[in-house]
């Protein structure tokens, strides 16, 4: 498989998946800082990821963007590319490249456990599986959601004068983390940090309900300490 370096680059089409530095050609997996920098000539990605790409670095943060829907196939030089669902964020995808007798799969960050705020992951047949693995020993034994929502359910009804903050990255994380409470049946306004505002705005308007959020701290508004 000499075609793919070390550095994840598609040599014989001169593209870099998730690239940490400025590049001719890059192919996106998903939004987040680590995986999608600005300053490349050519992005391809899926919808989602190219727009919240826009929305945190500007609509200028690539030269030229190329959307790619899941499970439609793009040739590029005799390697076709295809996007599958990895579950992770909106807009997250697998890249399944093909090319002669190889398939290699590259998941970028990935979960396949249940979320309402993006497409579910697709398990996807190939030769060379490349992946995350930022929790994968053993000692990471990530807990039942639904148990962890209900704790916090049951601490807003038994401490209700009390604030409860929760920190979650603004993207991803904030919106599941919001949906999870719906899901449950809380409706009180959410109050959010401002860094959260477009973005939720985005999964709102992309059709998943967040429900009543407001900023945190008004404009104006003093900070009592």
């Amino acid at each position: 498989m000499d075609w793919i370096n070390k550095h994840l680059q598609i040599v014989s089409i001169n593209t870099f998946i998730d690239p940490i530095f400025p590049v001719e050609n890059a192919i996106i997996t998903h939004a987040h800082a680590d995986h999608a920098k600005p300053g490349h000539n050519n992005v391809l990605a899926t919808k989602h990821t190219i727009e919240i790409m826009k929305i945190r670095y500007g609509e200028n943060c690539a030269n030229n963007f190329q959307e790619l829907s899941f499970n439609s196939p793009l040739n590029i030089n005799g390697v076709k590319v295809t996007f599958f669902p990895a579950g992770h964020i909106l807009g997250s995808a697998q890249v399944l490249l093909e090319y002669q007798k190889d398939k290699i799969n590259f998941t970028g960050d990935f979960k396949i456990t249940k979320d309402d705020t993006c497409e579910s992951f697709r398990p996807v047949t190939c030769d060379t599986l490349v992946t995350e693995a930022t929790f994968g020993l053993p000692i990471f034994q990530h807990p039942d959601p639904e148990v962890e929502i209900n704790k916090l359910i049951d601490s807003l009804k038994t401490f209700s004068n009390r604030p409860h903050l929760i920190g979650v990255y603004a993207l991803g994380k904030a919106q599941r983390l919001i949906k999870l409470l719906r899901n449950k049946g809380y409706d009180e306004t959410i109050f959010i940090h401002g860094a959260l505002e477009k973005i939720c705005n985005y999964y709102i308007q992309s059709g998943i309900s967040l429900g009543n959020l407001s900023k945190a701290l008004i404009k104006g508004e003093k900070k009592r300490f």
